[in-house]
């Protein structure tokens, strides 16, 4: 009898840009997983994650498999030149490269915050209420392809924490929900078939990397 080969192919691609304010902008990436490993709930998903998101999961990881040495996320810079397009480039394949190995590590798997940041749309803050039990939703629930139950849940837990803002404790209740700005896409990647190898701004000035 032939036995099924597991795989997770794991892609990060199509970055846009978002502007949070008059002088603050940021970039976020597509991550797209494809895997038939019983480890996901989910076996296609895609988010959108930006760099400091990547070195959150980082350290989380890091501080939870103390055995094991992560692999390096591409170097930090204080201002990414959007015009650059081999920096682009060369961000995506290490972040991506990142993430390939993290999920070619066994013991990795098991840790709830990496499936939150890989089939989620929690943001990081949220994904780590979720873990440690504080919001009014499981891992399980915040996984599922319907986000609606999620979104239920945080406009109550929204709603109780309005009505009981004056409570010392407060504790669980208290979501943050940033409204997210508009993207503008400035590249678009011409391939978009998952595998597990291994996107154009106009922007006025260079912007602080987030």
């Amino acid at each position: 009898m032939l036995v099924k080969q597991e795989f997770i192919s794991v892609r990060v691609q199509d970055p846009q840009l978002h502007k949070d304010d008059l002088w603050h902008r940021h970039v976020d990436y597509e991550i797209s997983i494809h895997t038939n490993s019983m480890c996901f709930r989910k076996k296609t998903s895609c988010v959108r994650r930006s760099y400091s998101d990547f070195v959150w999961l980082r350290h989380s990881l890091e501080q939870n498999a103390l055995t094991i040495e992560l692999p390096k996320l591409p170097p930090w810079k204080p201002f990414f030149n959007l015009k650059n397009t081999e920096q682009l480039s060369q961000r995506m394949k290490g972040l991506q490269e990142f993430l390939k190995i993290v999920l070619h590590t066994p013991l990795l798997l098991s840790d709830s915050r990496l499936h939150l940041f890989l089939q989620s749309d929690l943001s990081t803050a949220k994904i780590e209420k979720c873990v440690l039990g504080k919001t009014r939703y499981t891992v399980a629930e915040a996984i599922q392809p319907s986000s609606s139950y999620v979104t239920r849940l945080e406009d109550k837990a929204s709603c109780d924490s309005d009505c009981e803002s004056s409570s010392s404790s407060g504790f669980g209740l208290s979501i943050d929900t940033p409204a997210r700005s508009s993207s503008l896409p400035f590249f678009q990647s011409s391939e978009k078939l998952l595998n597990s190898s291994g996107c154009l701004s106009e922007s006025p000035s260079p912007i602080t990397e987030h």
